[in-house]
This record gives structure tokens, sequence and C-alpha cells, in this order.
């Protein structure tokens, strides 16, 4: 049987590193590794196009497109996970600020749909009591997902997160980090907050999964597995996970991380309901640990 060529994006990630640069390959199948930077921007042709086998994409944004019927598969592979109470910025030139002052304020953000603004959102609404539908929202992208209506304020085109907070047009930014003085983090100190969010829900918030075409995963059960096993065997090769693991591996290893952000799309109205965490996968994914 002929050996597969795959197109694949990946993101340059320290526990993918040997199978982009080759020295970790596969008898079935090999990797052409197209580069998108940053990596976020290969999710909208891969959700809306199908355009590679193989593709890192954000958590929400495959939910979205589970919602809207896209022929995508969800592998339990994370190529990305991490704490998220540093990504959310404000001006302290207009005031003291924090998390639980944001309604009635506007909040910029690169796109209501990212992964990292439906974490701090959601830690917003359930950990602070923000009322979320109080806020108004900016953003500065469309959703990858086209089917998806976005309702908020568009920010003029000319215009960058970072600089309408500096310049006053915003009150607090979420999905960025700056190291300009004139910023400041929302959560005073974000380093004790994650230890104390951790401690209390035990999860990493896990952004970057990877995905594969239905196409795929359809004719070729076997080369699906063949590439997580790929991954897993060079993350396998990085050395033992930090504790906690922010790149978890298999189905229970990031249950409770896709239970919560399951919950959060869900209350943001992101996803039309809850899906169990089955669900998200298909058979052959299900096998996978």
């Amino acid at each position: 049987m002929d050996r597969l060529k795959l197109k694949a994006v990946l993101g340059s990630h320290p526990h993918v590193q040997a199978v982009k640069g080759g020295e970790l390959r596969s008898d079935l199948f090999d990797l052409d590794f197209i580069e998108y930077t940053p990596t976020n921007t290969a999710f909208k042709p891969m959700v809306r196009e199908q355009a590679f086998d193989v593709c890192e994409m954000a958590i929400v944004t495959y939910l979205m497109a589970k919602a809207h019927g896209k022929p995508l598969v969800l592998l339990p592979a994370t190529m990305l996970g991490r704490f998220q109470h540093s990504y959310a910025l404000y001006n302290p030139s207009h005031g003291t600020l924090g998390p639980s002052d944001l309604e009635g304020k506007r909040v910029g953000i690169r796109s209501f749909t990212t992964t990292t603004g439906a974490w701090i959102r959601g830690i917003l609404a359930n950990d602070y009591g923000v009322d979320l539908d109080n806020i108004r929202w900016v953003t500065f992208e469309d959703p990858h997902v086209a089917e998806y209506v976005d309702t908020t304020e568009r920010a003029p085109k000319d215009k960058k997160p970072l600089q309408m907070l500096i310049d006053g047009e915003l009150d607090a930014v979420l999905g960025e980090t700056s190291n300009d003085p004139r910023l400041k983090p929302l959560f005073p100190d974000p380093a004790t907050e994650a230890a104390k969010w951790y401690a209390r829900r035990g999860v990493v918030p896990i952004n970057h999964l990877v995905v594969v075409t239905e196409r795929l995963a359809t004719s070729r059960p076997d080369v699906v597995a063949g590439v997580y096993d790929l991954l897993k065997r060079n993350k396998a090769q990085v050395g033992p996970a930090a504790t906690p693991d922010l790149a978890p591996f298999g189905i229970e290893a990031n249950r409770k991380p896709l239970e919560l952000i399951v919950d959060y799309a869900f209350q943001q109205a992101l996803i039309p309901r809850r899906y169990a965490v089955e669900e998200l996968f298909d058979e052959t994914a299900r096998g996978l640990n």
C-alpha cells in the first residue's frame, strides 16, 4: 500500500518538534507540514474548507464546528494548555479595575469565540459573579465558524485591542498579554489566582487539541491512530510531564477540562447544548489513550 502524504498544521510546541523535524516518523504516512503564524490563522480554512488532513485547533472552535456539522474529528491530544488569568488587562490611568468591575464596561477581544475568551468569561461568570450580558463586547475578527451570528460591536478596521486600551477607548482587553508599563493585569496577582483556581477546580484550561478530517477518519482509522501515536511518542520523548500537565493526552486526562469548557461554551451560547465528552470523539478516537 502506498504511503499517504498528509497535509498538517501544528504549532512549534516542544512536544511536537521531533515529529515536525522528521526524527519521529510513521511507516504508514508522511506528514507534510505547512506553517501558519500564528497557528490560529489555520483554524478558519480547516473549519470552512477542511484544507488540511491534520490540524491543531482551539477547542471552542471545534465545539462550534461540531454544532454546525463540520466534517472534523477530534483527537484527545492537547497541543496547548495554559492558565488564563494573565490574559486579561486594563489601563490603571483610567482608575483601578478588578474582575468584578466589568459590568457596564467596554471590553475588547480578538473574536468573541476565541477559546481564551471563553475560559476567562467562564471564570468571570462562575467565580466572580459577573453578568456577561452587561458587558459591551468589542471584537476585531470574524468567528472561524461562519454560521455563528456575532452580535458584538466591531472595532474600526484600523484599530488594535491593546492600542485602544492604551488610548482609553476600551476599559479592558481579554486574550492579550503585554509588557507595556501602562497596562496592568485585571486579576491583581494572576499566578496566585490561577493556583487558587486550579486548587478549587482541578482543571488545566486546554486551548488547542488536534483534529483530522472526517474523510481521513472514515477511510483510514489506522492512520488516524498512527497520527495520535506519533504525537504521544514525541511527548514521551520530551520527558516527564510538568505538574500539572499542560498538554494532557487521552480522553480521561482531558475529561475534566473538556467538561468545563463545554459548560462555559454552552453558558455563553457558543454551542446549542452541552455535549458529553464521549460525543466529542468518534469510535477510533474513543479507543485512543
